[in-house]
C-alpha cells in the first residue's frame, strides 16, 4: 500500500511538471455565426499577444485566458470572444463578429452595428447595407440606429432604402433603391405610423404606375401623405 501511495504521487508530480511545461500549438479560430469575415484568421492571431510575443510555444501555465479575451474584445470589430485551453496544449477561440446594419459615409466612414455602437469598417469585406449620410457624430449615433434599426428590422423597407439622411437637427431623408423621390420623415415621433403611410402611399402609387411622377414624399403630417410632382 505504502508502494502504490508514492508511485500515484511520483506519476501525479510527474505528469503535473510535465504540463506546466507543454508548450501551445497554433490556436484553432472558430467563427461564430455569420460568414462574412470582417477579420480573418490571420487578424485574430495577431490579436493574441502576451508580452509581445506570439502565444504559440509559450508553455501552457504561462497563458492568462483572461488577458487573450480581453485583447480580443478591445478590437471594435468583435462583439464577443471566448479562450479555452485544453489540456494538451490546444487553444481555441471562439469569436463572435458584430453585425453591421447601416454605413456611416460622412467625413468619416465607419458602420452602425445592431446594438447602435460604432463598428469599424473592413479590408477584408465590405457590407451590403443603407448609407447614413449628412451631420453624423460617432459618439452620438442613438437616434440615427433607431431609424437603421426600423430599416434592417422592416422587410419593405429593407428592400427600398439605400440611403438614411440625418440632418443637424435629427430630421430624417430616406432615398429608395428605384425611384427618384426623396422621403421626408421629420423627426422620429410617429414612426411607426410615418412608415405606415408610407407603405400605403407606395403600393397605391406602384398600381397606379406613378412613382417616377414624384420628386419629394412627405411624411411628416399626421393622417396624410404630402407628395410633390415633378
Amino acid at each position: 500500500m505504502i508502494a502504490l501511495l508514492f508511485l500515484v504521487v511520483f506519476l501525479y508530480a510527474f505528469s503535473s511538471e510535465k504540463n506546466k511545461v507543454r508548450k501551445v500549438s497554433d490556436p484553432v479560430i472558430n467563427f461564430q455565426g455569420d460568414n462574412n469575415l470582417f477579420l480573418t484568421h490571420e487578424n485574430v492571431s495577431k490579436l493574441l499577444i502576451l508580452n509581445k510575443e506570439s502565444i504559440k510555444n509559450k508553455p501552457k501555465e504561462s497563458l492568462d485566458l483572461n488577458v487573450l479575451e480581453t485583447a480580443l474584445r478591445s478590437n471594435q470589430t468583435i462583439k464577443s470572444a471566448q479562450v479555452y485551453l485544453s489540456v494538451n496544449g490546444l487553444v481555441t477561440v471562439d469569436i463572435e463578429q458584430k453585425k453591421p446594419i447601416a454605413r456611416v459615409r460622412t467625413n468619416a466612414s465607419f458602420y452602425i452595428d445592431d446594438q447602435g455602437s460604432y463598428m469599424p469598417l473592413s479590408s477584408n469585406y465590405s457590407a451590403r447595407v443603407p448609407l447614413v449620410t449628412g451631420v453624423v457624430d460617432k459618439n452620438d449615433l442613438s437616434k440615427v440606429f433607431v431609424i437603421a434599426k426600423k430599416v434592417n428590422d422592416d422587410e419593405f423597407l429593407k428592400k427600398h432604402v439605400i440611403e438614411i439622411q440625418q440632418t443637424e437637427n435629427h430630421q430624417y431623408f430616406l432615398k429608395f433603391r428605384q425611384s427618384h423621390f426623396t422621403v421626408q420623415l421629420g423627426g422620429l415621433k410617429n414612426l411607426d405610423k410615418k412608415i405606415m403611410n408610407l407603405k400605403a402611399f407606395y403600393n397605391k402609387a406602384l398600381k397606379e404606375k406613378s412613382l417616377d411622377n414624384y420628386t419629394n414624399v412627405n411624411l411628416q403630417f399626421d393622417s396624410q401623405v404630402v407628395c410633390t410632382k415633378i
